[in-house]
């Protein structure tokens, strides 16, 4: 991977999309998006791509603990491939197992109060972000580490 070289990392959910742009070899929770419809999530995706002026786009793909791809990756490609016909960047997909699960457990990380209680806005916070995070982070290492 080119040094410096600046990328999306989106997380498709049901609900929501968790977005992340890398700045160098770091990605970094940027926003999420709560699904409205297709066409609607498409078009902030791609103003968000125009306005990080990313390089390329990394989709987390769901895929099964053996590799396989089913009904929700399936999905997911299906709406990846939409966004890469409406921006001009190259799409990547990556495999995205346990980014949801490594996000909450940075989420234990969290600080907390004397009685070793996190605030309710914390425990309740959406990790659609920081999961997208994680994937591009995935992705900047794994490229790296090809190079």
């Amino acid at each position: 991977m080119e040094p410096g070289r600046r990328l999306l990392g989106v997380d498709v959910g049901e609900r929501r999309i968790g977005v992340a742009v890398s700045e160098g070899t770091i990605a970094v929770p940027l926003t999420i998006i709560e699904h409205t419809n297709r066409a609607e999530d498409l078009a902030r995706l791609v103003e968000i791509a125009k306005r990080e002026q990313v390089e390329a786009i990394v989709v987390g793909l769901p895929v099964s603990l053996s590799g396989e791809e089913h009904e929700q990756a399936r999905l997911t490609r299906r709406f990846g491939d939409q966004l890469a016909a409406a921006v001009d960047v190259p799409m990547i997909y990556h495999d995205e197992r346990y980014s949801s699960v490594q996000a909450a457990a940075a989420t234990d990380d969290m600080p907390s109060d004397k009685r070793g209680r996190r605030s309710r806005t914390v425990r309740r916070r959406p990790l659609d972000d920081r999961a997208a995070a994680i994937i591009l982070q995935s992705y900047i290492d794994h490229a790296e580490r090809e190079a």
